[in-house]
Parts: structure tokens; sequence; C-alpha cells
């Protein structure tokens, strides 16, 4: 427990996340991560990840993807937003919106990529997998189902993203615990949970990673490196996943 509690201990010690602030006046500033669909024809996919806002950024990352179809003008944003569920209102949002915003002051980080025929493959299932998210007026911020939860759902019906969710994405494991079973979100191995509270997932692309009352720690024996709860990966950095226009 003092080594799954260690990691978001010094994530807070350090001062990485702040923990009071506005959301109303907190940075949604676009960062240029994501190409300009002004200039860029091609069909776009792309996966992100920022600092959840407050003290939940000690434990944890919120993530969401974006897709712009081929000749789009502008990116649709898929997510899931937790606050809809107190309004009995569905929690996935999918609108048109800039993909590469600040998450409420956090920085976004891409995790993956697709451009050109293969985002053009990936989006029509990208948007089937929205429509058969099973929680869309289901939300829990631990363990699950919330905004991971989503997203590693989604993934799992593209492998092609290969997704390897960092271990700070919280929920990312939920499984229903009549389906205890299920593909890794990378799509390169398998994952077994229990409700997101206990589980392990072996793949090529998340390596070996073991889950604890929902917090991970993990190795990746590939590209080497550790993975801790609240600081997520040290070592090599993993590549981010591309596919450039053909």
């Amino acid at each position: 427990m003092l080594v799954l509690a260690a990691g978001p201990l010094l994530v807070a010690a350090c001062g990485d996340v702040r923990l009071d602030g506005d959301w109303r006046t907190a940075s949604r500033d676009v960062t240029g991560l994501a190409p300009d669909p002004a200039t860029t024809p091609e069909a776009v996919v792309q996966v992100y990840a920022a600092r959840a806002f407050k003290w939940r950024g000690v434990f944890a990352v919120h993530t969401w993807l974006a897709t712009k179809a081929e000749g789009a003008r502008h990116y649709a944003v898929h997510q899931v937003v937790g606050w809809r569920k107190y309004g009995n209102l569905p929690v996935v949002v999918s609108r048109l919106d800039a993909p590469d915003r600040a998450w409420y002051g956090a920085a976004p980080t891409l995790l993956a990529e697709l451009r050109g025929p293969a985002a053009a493959r990936a989006i029509p299932r990208i948007e089937t997998a929205i429509a058969d998210y099973p929680y869309a007026r289901d939300y829990t911020v631990w363990p699950g189902p919330n905004s991971n939860t989503f997203t590693a759902f989604v993934a799992r019906a593209v492998p092609e993203l290969a997704l390897d969710l960092p271990v700070t994405a919280i929920g990312k494991d939920y499984l229903p615990p009549t389906r205890p079973l299920a593909m890794a979100p990378s799509g390169t191995g398998v994952q077994v949970s229990l409700g997101g509270l206990l589980g392990a997932t072996v793949a090529l692309r998340e390596g070996l990673e073991l889950n604890l009352l929902g917090l991970v720690l993990g190795i990746d024996p590939l590209r080497p490196a550790i993975k801790l709860p609240g600081i997520g990966r040290l070592g090599m950095a993993r590549e981010v996943r591309r596919e450039a226009p053909i």
C-alpha cells in the first residue's frame, strides 16, 4: 500500500497538480498539437490525455478522442464528462471543438494518431463504438466506469490505434463483473479485471500491469520502463502510434 500511495503523494508534494483553482477560469487554451484542419485535408484520428482537475489529477488523467473526416474543416471531440450525470444527461459528449485544448489548466499529451486512409477507415468504427458504449448514462470517478473506461472501450473496437493508455488513466481497466476478461485496450494482449479493483494486463504494448484497488503498477520489457501510480511511465518513452497519409 505504501508503494501504491507513494506516487500520488510525490505528485502532490512536487506541485505538478494544482489543488486549488476555479474551473470557470482555468485555461482551456489550444496547444497546437493537432494539425490545422484548414491545411490538413486527410482524415485524422487523435487520442489525448491530460491531468484531471484539482485533487483528481494527483491520481489520474482524463482522456478523450478526436476525429476529422477527409476534407472536413473541423474536428469532433468525443469524451465522457461526469458532471452531466447529475443533471440526468448522457455523460458521452461528441461535439465540434479543438482537440488539443488544455483540460482546465492541464496541458494535453498526444497518445495516438492515425492519418489518411487508416484514419478514414477507423472513423466509422469509432462512431459505432461510441454509439455502443454501454455506460452512456453512468459515471463513477473510481474505479469506473469513467472517461478512461470510455476511451479504452473505443480503443478495443479500433485495435489499429494500438493505444497504450497510461497507468494514470484510472478506469481504463474497468470491466463489468459479468465479463471479467477482455482484450487489452491496445489490442495487443489480454486483461482480466474484477470491476476495475483487481486485475492484470499482459500485452505487447502495455507490457505487464497489475491493478490493485484501481491503482496500477507495471513494467514494459520491450521499451524498458516502469509504470507507477500517480507518476506514470519512467524509462524509455512510448512512441506515439502514427500512420501518415499514403
